[in-house]
């Protein structure tokens, strides 16, 4: 998929930013690429409402608001409507805004400085369901959540604790777990009770819900890799 949609239709972007400029900049060079802007703001109260009326292809959002972030527009979005996809604008040193964007469920995080081009090919590729993220950032930004919990809580969690919290966020069973870590399932059984016992949560049932885990993408897809 190129600047239009299925059977030719344009690609519809919503844009959020708090400066004007950058919307306007943005706006007319996705134009000029064949796409809709079909709305924008400028906070991101106003644009939560307005993203779920119009459900756009495409929802632009930059990681630093007014109000809040883009991060926290993407997963309010997207728990009421998994069918949107959202990118996140973000300054290419902004690794808290690159984390919240991988756990909020948006399907990239693009730089501030991006070019038209490479902007408007970034949305094509999200139009058509492709994941921008790299296979190794919802890891990343899976293990930066739990240290940040862990510090916050003053917790003294081992590796294999760590590690353990990590899979358990990943949806992963005790057997699966004692796999991965190449451990006998005693020893993985061991090692979750002793993590869930540390964060206050009796059973694997009850998961830690000071660690974010990464939002449901619905219909995205991980890029074909090239050599």
């Amino acid at each position: 998929m190129g600047r239009s949609g299925t059977d030719g239709v344009p690609i519809r972007v919503y844009l959020l930013s708090g400066r004007e400029s950058a919307r306007h900049t943005r706006r007319r060079l996705l134009e000029a690429q064949g796409m809709a802007v079909v709305g924008e703001a400028g906070s991101a109260d106003e644009a939560c409402a307005q993203i779920l009326a119009l459900r756009p292809d495409v929802a632009v959002l930059d990681s630093r608001l007014g109000d809040g972030t883009g991060g926290e527009v993407c997963l309010q979005v997207r728990s009421a409507d998994p069918a949107i996809t959202c990118v996140i604008v973000a300054g290419d040193r902004d690794a808290r805004a690159r984390r919240e964007a991988v756990l909020a469920g948006a399907c990239g995080c693009l730089p501030e400085q991006i070019s038209g081009g490479d902007l408007g090919a970034a949305i094509g590729r999200a139009a058509a369901g492709e994941l921008l993220f790299d296979p190794e950032d919802e890891e990343w930004a899976l293990e930066g959540a739990i240290e940040e919990a862990v510090m916050r809580r003053g917790l003294d969690l081992s590796p294999q604790e760590s590690r353990v919290l990590e899979l358990l966020h990943r949806g992963l069973t005790n057997r699966q777990i004692a796999h991965e870590m190449a451990v006998a399932q005693k020893t993985a059984q061991t090692c979750v009770s002793s993590a869930l016992a540390k964060l206050g949560r009796a059973h694997r049932t009850e998961p830690p819900q000071h660690v974010p885990r990464p939002a449901h993408r619905a219909g995205l897809r991980r890029p074909l890799l090239t050599p």
